[in-house]
């Protein structure tokens, strides 16, 4: 947690662009797997957790704008769930580190709600995620749950975006330990990757690093020999010779601070030929975003940026023909770079996606529509304080290839005979975690072995 100065402020920063009225932040619940008291591992609210600071469930911040008062609702534990859970701060005793003087029951919320709504008092909430918060709605304000996404508060979510969006230098100590411990994470698998170890047990031995070092994931690991499906969650496969392995994992602090990276590790010590070809195009991309960063230049132009020298590069190898620049404004280069350069984070790995891409991402300017480019979450002119992921790649996905060839689309850009031969190749990206400085950037927690000879020279330490 950060001082109770840090957290005051951050709520005075929020009311000063609120005339009037009532912001509402629900808090999360415990969410049961199968049955009430077996639950999921509970997760705070990001912008509960930023304005409020307090890590239990059950709870609802409301910030009164006409009353310049901070409350919290919830209930303390009582008896029967100490004997099972041992001594429980109260809820006086939690809210106090974080500078709240008014608390009261949560069942003293919807006559609190109900008052302001006779009084016609604008209610402001932001855009809800999970069910119970819906149906929590509906009983606050009558709001039902079909309706609840048009009713949340587009002044609120801009106003919580363009604050949560720029880190303080506090907050960037966290993501920083968070990505630490991701290159811990990391590095295991470097370790480990060998034929015949499945992917679950390195899946497994990321997890525990996380764990070992009093964080979690900061979203299900991704863990597989299949690196050319994006977001892959299954770890059934056995490493073998001649593959490659695609590890995309981070660590969650217990401050909900995130880190994310990604690395491609070759089963055996050194690459192929083919996947040190393509594993350095995609590389050549990643190093031109980075070199890019700057504030006052468009996170747009640097993924178009990375796209031309991915093109440039499959032009040299074969797989594109044609004018690199021409073929990334008709978005051909998708075929093998179908995704975005990167996102936002912070407490959310994808900062703020539940308050939508076009705020966080694009400062409420409309999305393309393109097929990759509308995958791109960053869009928007860099500031001082945006943390951000660069992590191109080459992703040659059959069915894809299938699809567009089928059509011959951009045929005069893509030579699909030569890459039939790849069809089988999987898919390779590393990624790193930034910070956008006052005169470029800077690279966020310690450097983790990203070129070929890097990578091949920490697979040849010895092994786990």
């Amino acid at each position: 947690m950060f001082t109770k100065e840090i957290y005051t402020n951050r709520r005075e920063v929020l009311k000063s662009k609120f005339e009037s009225g009532i912001l509402l932040f629900p808090g999360n619940g415990e969410s049961p797997m199968n049955y009430t008291d077996n639950t999921y591992r509970f997760r705070q609210d990001s912008s509960f957790s930023y304005y409020f600071g307090i890590n239990f469930p059950n709870l609802v911040g409301v910030i009164d704008i006409d009353e310049n008062k901070s409350w919290i609702f919830g209930n303390d534990y009582t008896i029967d769930d100490i004997v099972w859970m041992g001594s429980q701060a109260s809820i006086a005793e939690r809210v106090q580190p974080f500078g709240i003087e008014h608390i009261a029951p949560l069942s003293h919320l919807e006559t609190y709600l109900t008052k302001a709504l006779q009084k016609v008092r604008k209610i402001h909430y932001l855009p809800p995620y999970r069910a119970e918060t819906k149906i929590q709605l509906l009983n606050w304000l009558d709001i039902h749950p079909q309706k609840v996404m048009e009713g949340a508060s587009t002044q609120f979510v801009k106003a919580v975006v363009n604050q949560r969006n720029i880190k303080s230098a506090e907050e960037i100590k966290e993501i920083e330990k968070a990505v630490n411990i991701t290159v811990d994470m990391h590095l295991a698998a470097m370790h480990m990757v060998r034929p015949g170890i499945t992917e679950a047990q390195i899946a497994a031995r990321v997890h525990e690093v996380a764990l070992a070092a009093g964080a979690d994931i900061s979203f299900p690991i991704i863990a597989t020999i299949n690196g050319q499906t994006l977001h892959n969650h299954y770890h059934g496969n056995t490493l073998e010779k001649g593959k490659m392995f695609l590890l995309d994992a981070g660590a969650e602090l217990e401050s909900l601070y995130c880190g994310d990276m990604s690395s491609t590790i070759p089963v055996d010590l050194k690459f192929t030929p083919r996947q040190r070809e393509i594993y350095n195009i995609a590389l050549k991309g990643h190093e031109a975003a980075i070199a890019a960063l700057q504030p006052g230049i468009r996170f747009m132009d640097i993924h178009l940026l990375a796209a031309r020298t991915i093109a440039e590069g499959l032009k040299e190898l074969g797989l594109m023909k044609g004018d690199a620049e021409e073929a990334v404004i008709k978005g051909a280069h998708a075929l093998f770079f179908p995704c975005g350069l990167g996102h936002m984070m912070g407490m959310d790995v994808h900062d703020m996606e539940n308050l939508g891409e076009v705020y966080v991402g694009y400062d409420g300017k409309p999305k393309s529509t393109m097929f990759g480019l509308k995958s791109l979450r960053l869009g928007r002119e860099l500031e001082p304080g945006h943390v951000l992921t660069i992590e191109p790649g080459i992703y040659f996905i059959p069915e894809l290839i299938d699809v567009w060839k089928a059509e011959k689309r951009h045929e005069e850009f893509l030579n699909y005979d030569k890459i039939e031969t790849y069809r089988n190749f999987g898919g390779l990206r590393n990624e790193e975690d930034f910070v956008i400085t006052e005169d470029g950037y800077k690279l966020l927690g310690k450097p983790l072995p990203k070129t070929v000879d890097s990578v091949e020279y920490e697979r040849a330490k010895p092994r786990i």
